[in-house]
């Protein structure tokens, strides 16, 4: 007589395993290929087959064949099957086919180790409100499925008609486990670097800004609505004329594109006379992949934020790639002076460079000017004045630009955006002899209408220049501003005509209604989250610890291991409450206790 798997396993416990299985996956299925899916809803299909219609379960070699080909599938997908993404792909793959075969209670053990797995891998991906209400209710089920399949082997019940009591213990396990966790959470000693990131995927593609511009980067941010970060001031905000939040900066250029120069040598700090008051403030930033902070100009040296450094351009710079999201605290002087003492030859040089034979009618027109004006800020101000007085336009959807592209720009299309600004009018100052650079980074941004944080998007990204000035040092200068000064003062909702469509969605949205002001306060919520949860590392551990008295690693071990015996002691206490004898409900019982008592 042949043994089914049936008669192994109770059909209700696949189904409600199967459907835990499915509970848990649904939020990869965003996030993996096509085909995995499709392997996975197969693997699901086939085993649910196999429950309802007896349809027979695939042998050997037909599972041997499908574990190759999902090797070989993610191989060929990731390039490798080691990493955050293959890893996770692999996993559920292995997850799905692994239904296949389970034939006994240790498969079902098995299956419940992998989902408590899956269940952690959704960490790697996102750590949003969202995310953990969804997974403690799976981490809820699998628990009450694990003490099902334990009762079961332990008492041989096949019945499954308690199935209820056994995921309503599962409930009260994790309950339980809560008190635990948030003392651990808080107190357990805390390491630098990324939670729930992994090193292999630390080079994955950047996001934000680029590392290099070209006509058309920047523009093509603008679609992106993304936060970029949060900014919580200490104070009054500057104005938003001053909010720069600096990112690279870019001298090399090669008649299109602008980069950075690589650095050679030890870092060299900059040279920077503060000016006025400093402005303090906290910035929740996404993760980005790179590694610039986007301080607000100009970041004060003194005071940088832990794990940083302030290079030679005034960048603010992470010590490590940015693979989650960081809390900084930092403070930046709105006026300062940068490089105000005499420019080294080599960077003179370097910023003055033009390649042969670019821009030739912008040169010659700039030189004519140069013999006119020999002031170097009376310079800056007539090529400003250029261009409020021609007819150039700020848009989204500049004409495409050949092989002279800021001869075009400046003589023929006068259409662009703020990279085709940025580039043209630092190499006019170039070719008139002044030392110029790009910066990009974000302009603005916008105070939330719930609560005090700002909030800055992708579509805050923003190009402006730099010229050197004798006693003066790099003077910011941003030609966008001469020809809409409605995009710095009021951001991107003042610099475009609505009507005309080139707005983005997003930005076309009245932020008045009932959709937007639940969307803002979603998005306060998630920042809360975000402030007090992920980014909870060394540094806020140490400062919210420092506020209760605690001082140093050895008081908060003993701090942790005082309140995990706390915890434990009334744990035992409760256990024994619970299991004290009851007391007799009739008389001549109660009377029996007594005597044996005497």
């Amino acid at each position: 007589m042949t043994v089914t798997t049936a008669d192994v396993l109770p059909r209700a416990l696949l189904l409600r395993l199967i459907g835990l299985l499915v509970l848990v996956l649904a939020p990869h299925a965003l996030r993996v290929p096509v085909w995995e899916s499709a392997l996975v809803a197969v693997a699901i299909g086939w085993r649910l087959a196999h429950l309802q219609r007896g349809v027979p379960l695939p042998g050997r070699v037909i599972k041997t064949l499908l574990t190759i080909a999902a090797f070989a599938g993610v191989y060929v997908t990731y390039g490798r099957v080691n990493g955050q993404h293959p890893g996770t792909a692999l996993l559920v793959l292995m997850a799905a086919l692994k239904l296949l075969e389970m034939r006994s209670q240790r498969d079902v053990r098995v299956m419940v180790a992998l989902l408590y797995f899956l269940v952690f891998t959704h960490f790697l991906f996102s750590q949003e409100i969202w995310t953990v209400a969804w997974l403690l209710v799976t981490v809820v089920g699998v628990t009450g499925l694990l003490v099902e399949v334990n009762t079961r082997a332990a008492t041989g019940d096949a019945a499954g008609r308690a199935w209820r009591q056994h995921w309503r213990l599962g409930g009260v396990m994790v309950a339980q486990a809560l008190p635990l966790m948030v003392v651990l959470f808080v107190l357990f000693p805390r390491i630098p670097g990324p939670l729930w990131g992994l090193p292999a995927d630390a080079g994955s593609s950047r996001s934000g800004v680029p590392d290099s511009m070209s006509p058309g980067d920047i523009a093509e941010l603008i679609l992106n609505e993304a936060i970029a970060f949060r900014v919580r001031f200490e104070g009054e905000p500057p104005g938003q004329r001053q909010l720069y939040w600096r990112g690279p900066v870019f001298e090399r250029y090669d008649g299109r594109r602008w980069d950075a120069y690589p650095q050679n040598g030890p870092a060299r700090a900059p040279s920077l006379q503060t000016l006025g008051e400093p402005v303090a403030l906290e910035m929740m930033l996404e993760s980005t992949r790179g590694f610039s902070l986007f301080g607000l100009e100009m970041s004060d040296p003194a005071a940088l934020p832990a794990g940083s450094r302030l290079d030679e351009n005034g960048q603010l710079l992470a010590l490590r790639r940015i693979t989650e999201r960081r809390l900084l605290r930092q403070q930046a002087w709105p006026r300062y002076r940068l490089d105000a003492r005499a420019l080294p030859r080599w960077h003179r040089q370097r910023t003055l460079q033009l390649p042969v034979n670019s821009a030739p009618r912008t040169r010659a027109l700039v030189q004519q000017w140069r013999a006119e004006t020999p002031d170097d800020a009376a310079l800056i101000q007539r090529t400003l004045a250029h261009f409020r007085q021609h007819p150039f336009r700020y848009t989204l959807r500049p004409p495409r630009l050949g092989p002279q592209p800021v001869d075009e720009f400046l003589f023929t299309t006068q259409a662009g955006f703020c990279e085709h600004y940025a580039s043209s009018f630092v190499v006019m100052m170039r070719a008139a002899g002044l030392p110029a650079r790009v910066v990009i980074g974000y302009q603005g941004g916008a105070r939330s209408p719930v609560g005090d944080d700002w909030v800055i998007r992708q579509s805050d990204a923003h190009a402006w220049a730099e010229v050197w000035l004798a006693g003066e040092g790099w003077r910011r200068v941003d030609p966008t501003a001469a020809v809409s000064p409605d995009r710095i003062e009021q951001g991107l909702r003042g610099a475009f005509d609505t009507a005309r469509g080139e707005l983005p969605a997003f930005l076309r949205r009245d932020g008045s209604t009932l959709w937007a002001m639940s969307r803002a306060r979603w998005d306060f919520l998630n920042a809360q989250w975000n402030r007090w949860f992920l980014a909870y590392g060394p540094e806020l551990q140490q400062a919210f610890l420092s506020r209760l008295g605690v001082r140093g690693w050895m008081q908060m071990l003993l701090w942790l291991t005082g309140l995990i015996t706390a915890l434990l002691l009334l744990v035992a206490a409760w256990l024994l409450w619970r299991g004290r004898p009851a007391a007799p409900a009739d008389a001549a019982s109660r009377s029996w206790r007594r005597l044996q008592r005497a």
